[in-house]
């Protein structure tokens, strides 16, 4: 007589089923499988120059300091962004979920899977590797990959615990201390990296490997327990009502006012916008970071914050944008309203950041005063530019209501945060230079050149959306 399985089984079993039907069906819907294979291609290629380029290089005196921090700041960075995410991203979105029920194990497998998937994790995997790389060489590699692979396990169950306190009616950030379960192994590990040798660092792989297999069973666990409880902050949000208040004098201010408060409404949108515009401000501010170093935290918070919707701009009306497209108002206005709004959100985090880390940067001479107020300028302008262009050309019909939504797909957003990150930075970087050597003339002149290009390229975005079958076909697509 056959008896049944145990419950971990047949539970592990189907969710690694569903995973990978779920990983099946999201490459069966990728719109350009040649481009997308490319692309991967090319993440393949990079991770490999990140371990073998340094290695080449003569070892540095200095670079076994950077070791601990390094690793430790990965675990920091990989929690706070896990517990703002909500326990990480999805690998299907909530309203097609409801019709095919997953496993919440499935959930965060799936999250494990698409995690490296993100701009971010991706550049601190590469500093990673090529920091350990240069000090150690290739041979210490796999220790770097061990520790990666566990830190992302740790981010993930600890996101799951911030979002179970956060159901419980618990601020979520309670959950953060957990991530010094992370960084305390961090001294151990650089140690067994710098100065130990094949058995030492085969020891050290192993034991990040069994800790990797005990933090997923343990956010395994944290999600079945959290997708018990019902998400306060999403049902708080759609179940509240609002006072109608006076209609304004204008129509753009009419549709401010509604994208304004559909931006601040959306979970996810502002509670990624308070951690992009509060964290790196924090780091600044306790690293006591120079004016001159202060011209690239603009950058690094408007490429983020426009990767929350910027990319997929019209995503925020879902359904609605059929409502709108019917108003009696100026497609102009419609696009210059959305416009304002991401640029008010792209600015107020970039200035909350500045203004943190101006704390303890001392007094700066007036080029580099000039150089981070104008490097903010131009970010806004840049990430403003490539939102239009980005949101014209590759709509997408996702739903921001749940808390760990994107608005693009992974690969996809990988792709748009590589882009706009590589040209905020070079964007800082000339300005800084320039205002190291104190030339406010060319920091005010390249600033001028790099706002006219990002203008016209929006001017031209504003004209492609005017035509009525482009914005059809955008409508079609985020109404779908």
């Amino acid at each position: 007589m056959p008896t049944a399985r145990s419950w971990p089984e047949p539970e592990l079993s189907r969710a690694l089923a569903d995973v990978r039907h779920l990983l099946w069906f999201r490459r069966a819907t990728v719109r350009r499988p040649r481009a997308a294979a490319l692309a991967l291609a090319g993440l393949g290629l990079v991770t490999v120059a990140a371990v073998v380029l340094p290695a080449l290089l003569p070892p540095g005196d200095d670079l076994g300091r950077l070791l601990r921090p390094a690793l430790a700041a990965l675990v920091l960075v990989a929690v706070s962004g896990a517990v703002a995410g909500g326990g990480g991203r999805e690998l299907l979105a909530r309203d097609p979920a409801s019709v095919f029920p997953v496993s919440p194990v499935t959930d965060h497998l799936g999250a494990l899977l698409l995690a490296p998937l993100s701009a971010g994790w991706l550049i601190q995997a590469w500093g990673l590797l090529g920091l350990v790389a240069a000090v150690a060489g290739p041979g210490a590699v796999p220790v770097a990959l061990a520790w990666l692979v566990a830190a992302t396990a740790l981010a993930q169950a600890v996101g799951w615990a911030g979002e179970y306190l956060r159901r419980r009616g618990v601020l979520a950030w309670f959950a953060v201390p957990l991530a010094g379960l992370g960084v305390l192994p961090a001294p151990l590990v650089a140690d067994a990296v710098q100065h130990g040798g094949p058995a030492a660092r085969a020891l050290a792989v192993v034991a990040l490997l069994a800790a990797t297999v005990l933090l997923v069973a343990a956010g395994a666990v944290l999600a079945v327990v959290t997708a018990r409880r019902v998400p306060r902050d999403e049902t708080r949000r759609e179940g509240a009502t609002y006072a109608p208040r006076p209609l304004p004098a204008s129509d753009l201010a009419l549709l401010r006012r509604t994208d304004r408060a559909s931006v601040w409404r959306s979970v996810p949108l502002r509670r990624g916008t308070v951690l992009l515009a509060l964290a790196p401000g924090t780091v600044a501010l306790a690293g006591g970071l120079a004016w001159s170093n202060l011209v690239l935290l603009p950058g690094l918070v408007a490429s983020g914050c426009v990767l929350l919707f910027g990319v997929n701009l019209w995503c925020l009306d879902g359904r609605g944008l059929l409502w709108r497209e019917s108003l009696p108002v100026s497609p102009c206005t419609v696009l210059l309203a959305r416009a304002l709004v991401l640029a008010e959100v792209l600015l107020g985090a970039g200035t909350a950041t500045l203004a943190l880390g101006a704390l303890r940067a001392g007094r700066p001479t007036a080029a580099e005063a000039l150089a981070v107020v104008l490097a903010l300028l131009v970010v806004v302008a840049q990430s403003l530019s490539a939102a239009l262009r980005w949101s014209l050309a590759h709509p997408y019909a996702v739903d921001l209501r749940s808390a760990r939504a994107t608005p693009a797909p992974p690969l996809a957003m990988v792709g748009y945060s590589l882009r706009l990150s590589v040209a905020t930075t070079l964007s800082g970087l000339l300005l800084a230079g320039f205002a190291r050597v104190g030339r406010a003339d060319l920091v005010g002149l390249t600033a001028a050149l790099l706002v006219a290009f990002s203008a016209v390229r929006i001017g031209r975005a504003a004209h492609r959306w005017s035509d009525p079958v482009r914005r059809a076909a955008v409508v079609a697509v985020v109404a779908a």
